[in-house]
């Protein structure tokens, strides 16, 4: 296989919302800086481990010396995002297009919990719920970025968001010991480059 299997949709879905919540949160004028939020994959861990730990966002700026994407160092602010891939059957019989779903927890864990919740439900719904538009803009975005040494292999077609009714489900938030929490699906059909494909 010419391509690395570690260069899925997901991660430039991810690397896309963390980078665009960060900018959404920051241009709210009742904001001292961005929501950073980091994305893990779901595994077994301990949230109070990331009390204490800085979390690395990409501004979306590129260093013109070197050409590399800037990045911003900032503390944990207490919410963060855990994700599951969920791969769909297609809904058509063109094998090309493949369908899949982004399942995302997002907790928070300080002291406006609520005010960040509904600024991250809204700015999610806000950029990914515009079917061809979003997909239009994430393929715009990631040209010419690389995350790690992994370069866009994928071109993304339409995106919907849903919310999950069971939004607070007591029991997975209470055992994460968060105050808040929110489960938020984003649905997306893509094809991938053909130097991965064969």
């Amino acid at each position: 296989m010419a391509e690395s299997t570690l260069n899925t949709p997901g991660l430039w879905v991810n690397r896309y919302l963390q980078e665009k919540i960060f900018e959404v949160t920051k241009n709210n004028s009742q904001q001292q800086q961005g929501i950073a939020i980091p994305f893990f994959p779901t595994k077994p861990g301990t949230i109070d481990d990331l009390t204490e730990q800085w979390v690395v966002i990409p501004t979306g700026e590129i260093d013109i010396a070197t050409g590399l994407s800037v990045s911003e160092r900032v503390p944990y602010q207490g919410v963060l995002a855990v994700y599951d891939r969920l791969i769909r059957m297609r809904r058509s019989p063109f094998p090309h297009i493949k369908c899949e779903q982004l399942l995302y927890y997002f907790y928070a864990t300080e002291n406006t919990v609520t005010n960040n919740m509904v600024q991250i439900q809204e700015a999610v719904l806000r950029l990914m719920d515009r079917g061809d538009e979003t997909a239009e803009e994430i393929n715009n975005w990631a040209k010419g970025k690389t995350i790690g040494n992994l370069q866009p292999k994928f071109y993304f077609h339409n995106f919907k968001v849903y919310q999950l009714e069971e939004v607070r489900d007591i029991i997975d938030f209470g055992t994460a010991r968060t105050y808040g929490g929110n489960k938020i699906i984003i649905d997306f059909d893509y094809h991938q480059d053909t130097s991965i494909s064969q």
